[in-house]
């Protein structure tokens, strides 16, 4: 499989282009350039958040506790005294840094479901809904951000595919056909739990008009 400098390094040259791209045709403006290449270069080393003891582990939960701890910040402030949301956001941080990224180190296999087009949908809808609700981003933009993380997602599916294939011995790997798959063959429980979570995240993604006359807009660049 591809190890997380290939990883990092060709989703970022992905979203370098992806945000050349956009910018060219005035999706977004230039100042949104940066955002899109981080998002493309997470979701390139997302789907290794199942590998134990990774540096791809630590840091895709060294960057979730930011967020949440922002999070946390917003929901707390009008409810708690200073000193008691300063303690709050202290677990909060804390849980999401260490202790969330332990118990999903015991509760994930690697290469099971989150190396599939499933949690890619996921976590590029999870993102979309974020940047909607939570940043007050327009709908458009919104869906960008999710398809910058769908994008980089693929990218590492593809590349632990590619890698998969010995070409000098002209013969595929133990490890090919676990990476660029619709789900978890071997796990079918973790395929309903994925279920579950997708349509959880629906009522809140940006409206479904605006993605599709992105995708319309899209298919124009190509003719």
């Amino acid at each position: 499989m591809a190890n997380f400098r290939t990883h990092i390094t060709v989703a970022t040259a992905g979203g370098v282009l992806m945000a050349y791209v956009g910018w060219q045709t005035q999706w977004w403006p230039a100042n949104q350039a940066l955002l899109i290449i981080s998002l493309v270069a997470f979701g390139g080393i997302l789907p290794d958040i199942d590998a134990d003891r990774s540096r791809s582990i630590r840091l895709i939960f060294n960057l979730l506790s930011v967020p949440s701890l922002v999070l946390g910040v917003l929901l707390l402030q009008p409810w708690l005294t200073p000193g008691l949301l300063l303690v709050a956001c202290g677990g909060i941080y804390f849980s999401v840094r260490y202790f969330a990224a332990v118990l999903f180190s015991r509760l994930t296999v690697h290469r099971g479901i989150w190396h599939s087009l499933m949690a890619a949908v996921l976590c590029a809808l999870a993102t979309a809904a974020l940047s909607f609700n939570l940043l007050a981003q327009p709908a458009w933009l919104a869906w960008c951000h999710g398809a910058a993380v769908l994008l980089g997602f693929i990218i590492h599916l593809s590349l632990d595919e590619l890698f998969s294939v010995d070409l000098e011995g002209a013969r595929l790997k133990r490890s090919f056909g676990t990476a660029l798959k619709l789900g978890d063959g071997r796990r079918p429980l973790s395929n309903v739990f994925m279920l579950i979570a997708l349509f959880t995240l629906v009522p809140w993604v940006p409206p479904w008009d605006v993605l599709v006359e992105l995708f319309r807009q899209g298919s124009l660049l190509w003719r």
